[in-house]
């Protein structure tokens, strides 16, 4: 996921940080990851799911 384009949402507020991201510009899948560990794991999901 190199390519990911990782964005949070305007709605997240001041949550101490604490948020989730999404990557929606790679091909066939979804990806969304936890934004205080960058480097840890992401989940993909189906675009249609």
């Amino acid at each position: 996921m190199t390519r990911a384009q990782w964005r949070k949402s305007t709605r997240s507020g001041d949550n101490n940080g604490a948020c989730v991201e999404v990557a929606d510009n790679l091909p066939g899948f979804v990806a969304v990851r936890y934004n205080k560990d960058p480097a840890g794991p992401a989940l993909a999901f189906s675009p249609t799911a």
